[in-house]
């Protein structure tokens, strides 16, 4: 953004940005489109499940971590992928790390849900 960009035009400005990474990142990346087709049925079972408040916001809040985090790693593996297509053992690890970034938000969404299964 340019420096002159202050208040209401830098926030208008900014959520045109994250308007278009979302849209960059559905059309581009398949494993945030089969997360944002998850999150249709986990975000309702969330809030059924769910028997307080918190618990709901507890349920919603680790799965709405999955697809924040995929945003990230999405956005480490194209700035990886700009750089060069040779294989490098930093641009490996990189986006291995990324990889286990979004499998540990999983993991932990996962955690929360068996309780309110039985």
């Amino acid at each position: 953004m340019k420096p002159g960009n202050t208040g209401l035009t830098r926030i208008i400005k900014a959520t045109g940005y994250s308007i278009k990474g979302i849209k960059a990142a559905y059309k581009h990346e398949a494993a945030f489109r089969q997360e944002v087709a998850a999150s249709l049925a986990l975000i309702p079972l969330a809030l059924y499940l769910g028997e307080t408040g918190v618990e709901r916001a507890l349920l919603l809040g680790s799965w709405l971590l999955v697809p924040l985090v995929e945003l990230i790693n999405s956005s480490i593996e194209a700035v990886v992928d700009r750089i060069g297509s040779e294989h490098h053992k930093l641009s490996g690890r990189a986006k291995d790390i990324g990889s286990a970034s979004v499998a540990l938000a999983i993991i932990w969404a996962l955690i929360l849900v068996p309780k309110h299964l039985t």
